[in-house]
């Protein structure tokens, strides 16, 4: 199987190089490309995000959501510019690679593969408990439907990014419908009075809001990680990337402005605010409208970053900071089925961990997820500032970004302890290694 050398200088005059596939192992074009990031994006937010905005800020909150709109611009157009310039599996670990080193790159790749993944049951989980909730049945039906979220997630992903590619694009199509669908049947009743007062809680309450929806434009790094597959990435990533940003931008500006011109904001039922709104114009067939939205989210959620964490332990194993086993299907236009397998048994370990040490309490998980996210955005920004060509518009987003990324780490305070931990095994696996090979370039 042919692949391409793809050599960058760095401003430091060292010259790098990252394997990347030729064409014809390039299957996803621009409209299954833009699916996948808005499946990223937009992901499980909208399930409650919305209610607890309105709740926190009141009609401001529509200011809050406009706010994290254009502060994820420069963040996402980073990574664009990354991910087309270096598409590789390794996503994010790629660029740090390159840039700082492999002991680096290995806590990029560590923060992401174990860290990031405790994400992944909450998701699961998340759309169980909506789902359940939306048609009342019992909770104890929460872990089984979570379970086969899951699987499905993986079993999909058997068959590689063609199909996969094509079930997001209907997922992800299905979800736009839903989301256009609730915001039609709720426009007629916004009244202009839930409008009032603007700022019911001061600017600490837009704070707020802006802190949450922090976390619901999250996910321009997961699809970095498979930038190897798209046609064309150099223009492929940059148009899928300004799609999803409209499109998610749009989505969540409609759900607020609704939210709060249907529903008001102090209200208890608003947490959950797509169920309210379903209800507004059909009390009957809302909750199924709500369940299927849910499903629909999760899978789609799912559909992009289990793949992403296959593509990511597999380039770690090639790279040596896994067991090279795990390497298989690393190649461009492969499936790295064995990962995928490893990372299945990993979800499914957090998985139990959550349900039967944690009682399916989230927020351990969501605090373990986010804090992940935020260190790889700080080595993938500070990657970015030395690979990016000084004074181009996507250096300037990443020097932006580093600002972004700084107030994220004050924000993600005592939950960088995990982080800690693997930055410390990333050290320890290179100390090991030089051990082995006293003659090892320094890393």
């Amino acid at each position: 199987m042919s692949t391409a050398a793809v050599v960058r200088r760095r401003q430091d005059g060292r010259v790098t190089t990252v394997e990347a596939p030729t064409e014809q192992h390039r299957r996803i074009g621009l409209v299954r490309a833009s699916a996948l990031y808005v499946a990223a994006v937009l992901g499980t937010g909208i399930l409650a995000l919305p209610g607890l905005a309105a709740d926190a800020a009141g009609p401001a909150s529509i200011v809050a959501v406009l706010a994290v709109l254009l502060l994820s611009v420069p963040l996402a157009g980073t990574f664009a510019a990354l991910a087309a310039r270096y598409p590789d599996a390794g996503g994010v670990a790629t660029f740090v690679r390159l840039a700082i080193g492999a002991t680096a790159s290995r806590m990029a790749g560590y923060w992401f593969l174990f860290g990031v993944s405790f994400g992944v049951p909450v998701v699961a989980t998340l759309g169980a408990e909506y789902v359940v909730a939306a048609l009342g049945a019992d909770r104890g039906a929460v872990p089984p439907i979570a379970l086969a979220f899951l699987l499905i997630a993986v079993a999909v992903n058997m068959f590689g990014l063609r199909v996969s590619g094509g079930l997001q694009l209907v997922l992800t199509a299905l979800l736009v419908v839903v989301v256009v669908g609730v915001v039609a049947a709720s426009a007629p009743r916004v009244e202009a009075a839930n409008f009032e007062p603007f700022l019911p809680n001061g600017l600490g309450g837009v704070g707020f809001a802006i802190s949450l929806f922090v976390w619901a434009f999250a996910g321009w790094e997961a699809v970095t990680h498979i930038a190897g597959e798209f046609r064309d990435p150099k223009r492929t990533i940059p148009l899928a990337t300004a799609i999803a940003i409209v499109v998610v931008g749009l989505a969540y500006l409609a759900l607020q402005v609704v939210t709060v011109g249907a529903l008001g904001s102090g209200r208890p039922d608003s947490q959950v605010p797509l169920i309210d709104l379903a209800a507004l114009s059909d009390a009957t067939a809302g909750p199924i409208v709500v369940a299927l939205i849910a499903a629909v989210v999760v899978v789609g959620v799912l559909n992009t970053y289990v793949p992403a964490f296959a593509n990511l332990a597999a380039s770690l194993g090639r790279d040596g900071h896994l067991p090279r086993w795990i390497a298989k299907g690393v190649e461009p236009g492969c499936v790295p089925r064995r990962a995928l397998a490893a990372h299945a048994v990993l979800t499914l370990v957090y998985f139990a961990v959550l349900w039967a040490a944690l009682g399916l309490e989230l927020e351990p998980f969501i605090l373990f997820h986010t804090s992940s996210m935020v260190a790889v955005y700080a080595l993938g920004m500070v990657a970015a500032l030395r690979l990016l060509e000084r004074f181009t518009v996507g250096w300037w987003t990443a020097v932006i970004s580093v600002v972004c990324v700084v107030g994220l780490l004050l924000l993600a305070g005592p939950s960088l302890a995990l982080a800690g931990v693997l930055a410390l095994a990333a050290v320890a696996v290179t100390a090991v290694q030089r051990m082995r090979r006293p003659g090892q370039r320094r890393e």
